[in-house]
């Protein structure tokens, strides 16, 4: 029985993380697959006798999503650059939404003006009123709507890139609600234009007043504006959520002194080797974990067992990865290293907590792989409903619309996963260990905890009677 981690690439809401599982778990020796919307990975334990790794990650690209192997051991080592591109995402995030906003709040306030004056008292320019106020302007009045609009739609295109392929392979999921919602507005938008012209043209003045009060440019522009306000706020927090983590990764050092050749020499800690001699001097934090053979020192070791004062570590005693030497000097022989440290095995185990799925979280899934698709039905249906009774094709289409866009925003699938990760680093952060999400979920059912040590629990100190 085989286990593998893939990252995933192209994942945007619960809907793609319920269809990569699906599309995986449909696969001949598969025994359980797991997909986290949050850090953009897969752990997937197979029978390596019947399946294999090209078979798993072509099944994730037939789904429409990408898939390569993720480099477990180099990310423990290099958290920094995972940090760096989720830095880059954010980066990148927000300059979608500050050219969102340039372009919406000028479109708002076009579109709704006499509203505003209104309610607010807001002033109207007096070139306003002479360019796109009145049925003789109402095609200047769409038009320059129009054109505002345009630069968010560019800055969002990812949403409609993504969204209609989603469509196009018939696992639609909430870009593809943003795509649908968002183009009939535009669309319908310049249909009206279109009619204003018409009606102007032909003397027909009711049609062209009637469809200048029909543009949904703002619309659109509030859905595609409203939704990145979102997906800047959810990059945000998976930003924090990934700090404890790499907290704890920060905890070991990145090189270390080793005796080779009866010389010292500094090597990055990932290329030590079981039985290599290392030099731990004062004040330096201990790389892997080991026996001392020589010397002896205070051993800070807070980090890992909680325990404010540092322990007295001599020949023969084992010490941790992580931990702090206080003020001797000592040499110490490894024993374990890599992933087999006591280290790297409290960072598995936050990180499996993270990745598990509590009870909710599950259902959520279920809920979320028919979610879209009964969304676009319940819009085209309630459309239907309302031209069946008599009402006009445009408010109709309104109806639809607002099924669509309400249903966009889907933190469905993404705030149960957010709440366990932000709890278990949070919980990490304050040396308390998380073995699962659903321990985490059944937390709330306890009503009495009886510890010892009180004073260097609540004081991180200890107190004398």
């Amino acid at each position: 029985m085989q286990k593998m981690k893939f990252a995933i690439q192209g994942m945007t809401c619960s809907s793609c993380q319920a269809h990569v599982e699906k599309a995986v778990q449909k696969l001949a020796g598969v025994q359980n697959v797991s997909v986290n919307l949050l850090s953009n990975d897969m752990t997937v334990e197979y029978d390596d006798n019947i399946l294999d790794n090209d078979k798993i990650i072509k099944a994730v690209i037939d789904a429409g999503y990408g898939a390569s192997i993720k480099n477990i051991e180099n990310q423990k080592h290099n958290p920094k650059e995972k940090k760096l591109d989720n830095k880059s995402v954010l980066k990148s995030m927000k300059k979608r939404l500050i050219l969102s906003l340039v372009f919406w709040i000028p479109l708002m306030y076009l579109a709704m003006y006499h509203m505003f004056y209104e309610w607010f008292g807001l002033p109207i320019p007096q070139f306003m009123l002479e360019t796109f106020h009145g049925t003789e302007n109402a095609i200047s009045f769409g038009f320059m709507q129009f054109l505002l609009l345009l630069p968010i739609v560019y800055v969002n295109r990812n949403y409609f890139i993504v969204g209609l392929k989603r469509l196009a392979k018939r696992a639609p999921n909430m870009d593809s609600l943003i795509a649908i919602g968002s183009s009939a507005a535009i669309f319908y938008g310049i249909y009206a234009i279109f009619m204003i012209g018409y009606g102007l043209g032909h003397h027909q003045i009711q049609l062209a007043e009637h469809f200048s009060m029909d543009l949904y440019f703002e619309s659109a522009g509030t859905i595609l504006t409203l939704i990145t306000v979102g997906k800047y706020l959810e990059t945000k927090s998976k930003n924090k959520t990934s700090d404890a983590i790499s907290k704890l990764m920060n905890l070991a050092p990145k090189t270390a002194i080793v005796l080779r050749n009866n010389q010292e020499v500094e090597i990055a800690v990932e290329e030590i080797l079981v039985g290599d001699m290392i030099i731990i001097k004062p004040g330096g934090s201990i790389p892997v974990d080991g026996i001392v053979v020589e010397g002896s020192s205070l051993v800070d070791q807070a980090s890992i067992t909680g325990e404010s004062i540092p322990v007295q570590k001599s020949k023969g005693d084992t010490v941790v990865s992580g931990t702090i030497n206080k003020n001797g000097y000592f040499r110490m022989k490894a024993t374990k290293v890599g992933k087999d440290t006591t280290l790297s095995q409290i960072i598995q185990l936050v990180e499996e907590a993270g990745n598990s799925k509590a009870p909710i979280a599950r259902l959520a899934d279920k809920v979320s792989g028919v979610f879209v698709p009964c969304v676009i039905t319940i819009a085209f249906l309630a459309s239907i409903f309302w031209i069946l009774q008599g009402q006009s094709f445009e408010f109709a289409l309104s109806i639809g619309i607002a099924v669509l866009v309400i249903s966009c925003p889907c933190a469905l699938g993404l705030a149960t996963p957010v709440a366990i990760m932000v709890g278990t680093g949070k919980a990490s952060e304050n040396g308390i260990l998380i073995k699962s999400a659903e321990s985490l979920e059944l937390l709330h059912l306890v009503d009495t905890v009886v510890l010892d040590k009180t004073g260097t629990i609540t004081k991180r100190k200890t107190e004398s009677n």
